[in-house]
């Protein structure tokens, strides 16, 4: 089934093991779109850790080792956007999808992961939504950020929902490059302390329901092999 999305639980990994995770896969869904492996949900949670995207004419050198020296790590990527932060207690999804599975779009493919997250936030009683700025809204606060890349219509990248990571790193950079507007998480908004244990499966089923496909777990032989390729 073309819909057939695998699972890959990461676990806590660092930043660049998973950029050589995602690229892992990548190629082979790429090099074998025929292949037992056609699209794969990677997930994971990293150290601190700030990103910057194609855009990255205000974050120079002495910008980035100001933010090292904070205690974080700092990499450049190919995703879309600008910079964000990672860290543990946020959720960090990196859909590696082969789009002509599902509509060969990437407009198509970002609005859909915008309503995952639309959704699940739902699931909790909190009204989220898109805005101009990329990224799901809780009026003015960010509480989820999304940032990809595509090539031949194969996603990389992807986003990260604040459950209940510490939203101070936020508070040295401009998130997404946006001015005057907030970050929050899925526990400040409820009131309650959702960790990815629990939101987890929601957003696994919401990612299901919202993409309309199935989902499966990949047995531990394939994820082996995937992650100790990254290693």
């Amino acid at each position: 089934m073309s819909r057939l999305v695998h699972v890959l639980r990461a676990g806590k990994t660092d930043y660049q093991s998973a950029l050589l995770l995602q690229k892992t896969v990548s190629s082979t869904i790429l090099n074998n779109p025929g292949g037992p492996l056609r699209n794969v949900l990677i997930l994971t949670e990293h150290d601190p850790v700030y990103t910057v995207g194609i855009r990255t004419k205000d974050y120079g050198e002495s910008e980035e080792q100001r933010l090292r020296a904070l205690g974080a790590q700092f990499f450049r990527t190919n995703r879309g956007g600008l910079i964000t932060f990672h860290g543990p207690g946020q959720l960090v999804a990196y859909p590696v999808l082969n789009l002509r599975n599902f509509q060969p779009s990437v407009r198509w493919y970002v609005c859909h992961i915008e309503k995952t997250i639309i959704e699940l936030c739902r699931r909790y009683g909190v009204r989220a939504g898109t805005t101009e700025d990329t990224g799901v809204w809780v009026q003015d606060r960010k509480i989820c950020a999304i940032g990809i890349h595509a090539s031949r219509y194969v996603t990389t990248h992807g986003l990260a929902l604040n459950c209940r990571n510490d939203l101070s790193w936020f508070e040295h950079i401009v998130p997404c490059g946006i001015a005057g507007k907030g970050v929050t998480s899925l526990s400040n908004e409820t009131g309650r302390p959702l960790g990815l244990d629990a939101v987890t499966p929601e957003f696994l089923d919401s990612f299901r329901v919202t993409l309309e496909c199935d989902l499966q777990e990949l047995h531990d032989d394939q994820r082996e092999v995937l992650l100790g390729k990254a290693a």
